[in-house]
């Protein structure tokens, strides 16, 4: 696993965080200078940074006299901020960037340097297909990271839903032009588990939750999947588990942050090891490896989590089999 691996390196002297980032040498005593470019969304309530900051002291990169991390975020809404954002981080001479959550961050980061090295953290969004990356094992350029897409989960996520509410024939789906790719997976997922699907869009943000959910109602809907968009997490997190229960729907999320504020139920990645295990590659590039050696990971583990006291809300039973898997239960 990602962690155990990291536990086993070496604490790093200060002359190694000084080590070039090409052949040329950095001028002594400079200490590096990390950019993150993100969405609110992404980094959620600031566990995501945590962990990226956790990963680099524990490879010896402690902030204030050894490293320097400058953060720039911004909200689903303000996606055009981001070139200028990423022209400021250039300007303030950062050694490489973080580019974390959509593809939005990385292209701003892309178009604001084609020498700085690039650590995306890749969320919902294929960057061999776009064609910042020429392939997995082989990146080349100045591009590489961690990725991770929401059409490897969706339909399980759907099964699991059917698992916990097994006597529903029909459901809603919530999607939007983020996850335009999930709601494939999802209609196919559902005729293989003989479940009709009601598909919901959500225009023009902010969203009318409050319409999406009558539709839903209106629709007889017996439980509800809640595709993966950065639009839907903040600061929605909250208030869809709490319309989701309004409206007596089980509802599957795909993040583990809604269950612990109310979500029934939550499968995905846990998005903290993706920016933990960035970190290894902040570490490899500030000793001298080139970003086109160092291949492209996607995560491998999963949790799922079960809120019961929202089971209880909505008066369902979940299955012991279910129980059985959960990573986290909520009581």
């Amino acid at each position: 696993m990602w962690c155990s691996a990291l536990r086993g390196i070496m604490i790093l002297t200060l002359s190694l965080l000084t080590a070039p980032l090409t052949a040329e040498v950095q001028p002594a005593g400079k200490r590096p200078r990390i950019g993150v470019l993100a969405t609110v969304s992404a980094l959620g309530d600031s566990s995501a940074l945590d962990a990226f900051r956790q990963g680099l002291r524990d490879l010896g990169y402690g902030e204030g006299p050894h490293l320097a991390i400058e953060a720039r975020t911004v909200t689903p809404d303000q996606l055009d901020q981001l070139p200028s954002l990423a022209d400021e981080l250039v300007r303030l001479g950062v050694d490489l960037f973080l580019a974390a959550g959509p593809e939005a961050p990385l292209r701003a980061a892309q178009e604001a340097t084609n020498t700085l090295p690039i650590v995306m953290v890749a969320v919902d969004y294929d960057p061999m297909a776009l064609g910042y990356i020429a392939s997995l094992a082989r990146p080349g350029g100045h591009i590489t990271g961690v990725v991770f897409q929401q059409l490897e989960l969706t339909g399980k996520r759907l099964e699991l839903l059917k698992e916990a509410v097994p006597t529903v024939s029909r459901m809603t789906v919530f999607w939007d032009a983020h996850s335009t790719d999930q709601l494939p997976v999802a209609e196919a997922a559902a005729r293989s588990l003989g479940v009709a699907l009601h598909p919901v869009e959500l225009r023009n943000p902010p969203y009318d939750f409050d319409h999406a959910f009558r539709d839903a109602t209106r629709e007889q809907a017996g439980a509800l999947l809640v595709l993966m968009s950065p639009a839907f997490a903040f600061p929605e997190r909250t208030r869809l588990p709490d319309l989701a229960v309004r409206h007596q729907l089980p509802t599957m999320f795909g993040n583990a942050q809604y269950t612990r504020v109310g979500g029934l139920m939550a499968y995905g990645v846990r998005l903290t090891d993706m920016y933990y295990r960035a970190a290894t590659y902040v570490d490899k590039i500030l000793k001298g490896t080139k970003p086109a050696d160092l291949p492209v990971e996607q995560p491998t583990k999963f949790e799922f989590s079960i809120n019961l006291k929202t089971a209880q809300a909505l008066g369902i039973t979940i299955p012991p089999t279910l129980l059985f898997q959960a990573d986290e239960v909520i009581r």
